[in-house]
């Protein structure tokens, strides 16, 4: 029988015990091997490629971004006012209908009245379903930020500073002035 192999492991134990003369020296020639410079720029070039690689698809990512967001922005600014018009195509049946009606022989104004009246109010019902408001300050004191004053006028009825008529009605969409109300404001009683 030959003896046994010291570097063959036994079957039944894979694990042996390392003899103490085995071990490695404690000395400081012993540390771990640096990589050489060859390893070095092999490493930092693989590095550079995995980055710049990084830095391509965040900027494929950033285009496409601005690409997506244009054309979202386009879309909405066509068809924003789809809903508006949608609630204004009854309106312009019904102007429709009023004109024909006007134009049949024996109309009557009163009625022909009537129906624009309404028409007028289904149309500030829709606008107002959308934010619209109307800006009639009849009566109440003059507001530089909403009434646009286009001349003033003595009145022993309504107060100084207040409108006493309203030239043009003002509107506010969603809070935001639109147009301010053309006014005329009082100058209070007529001075002798």
């Amino acid at each position: 029988m030959t003896s046994p192999d010291p570097e063959v492991t036994d079957q039944a134990n894979p694990v042996q015990p390392v003899p103490a003369s085995a071990a490695a020296p404690a000395t400081p020639e012993a540390s771990p091997v640096r990589p050489g410079p060859e390893e070095q720029l092999a490493a930092a070039k693989a590095e550079a490629a995995s980055n710049f690689d990084r830095y391509m698809r965040a900027m494929a990512d950033l285009d496409n971004l601005r690409k997506r967001t244009a054309r979202e922005k386009d879309e909405l600014r066509q068809y924003a006012a789809g809903r508006v018009l949608e609630d204004l195509l009854p309106v312009l049946d019904n102007l429709g209908l009023g004109i024909a009606a006007a134009k049949q022989p024996g109309a009557e104004v009163k009625a022909l009245v009537g129906g624009v009246e309404m028409v007028l109010t289904q149309l500030k019902t829709a606008l107002g379903n959308h934010g619209l408001t109307e800006i009639n300050p009849l009566g109440q004191p003059f507001d530089a930020h909403q009434h646009e004053a286009i001349s003033q006028q003595p009145s022993a009825e309504v107060p100084e500073g207040s409108v006493t008529n309203v030239i043009r009605i003002g509107y506010a969409l969603n809070g935001r002035l639109l147009r301010p109300a053309a006014v005329v404001v009082s100058s209070g009683p007529a001075k002798a």
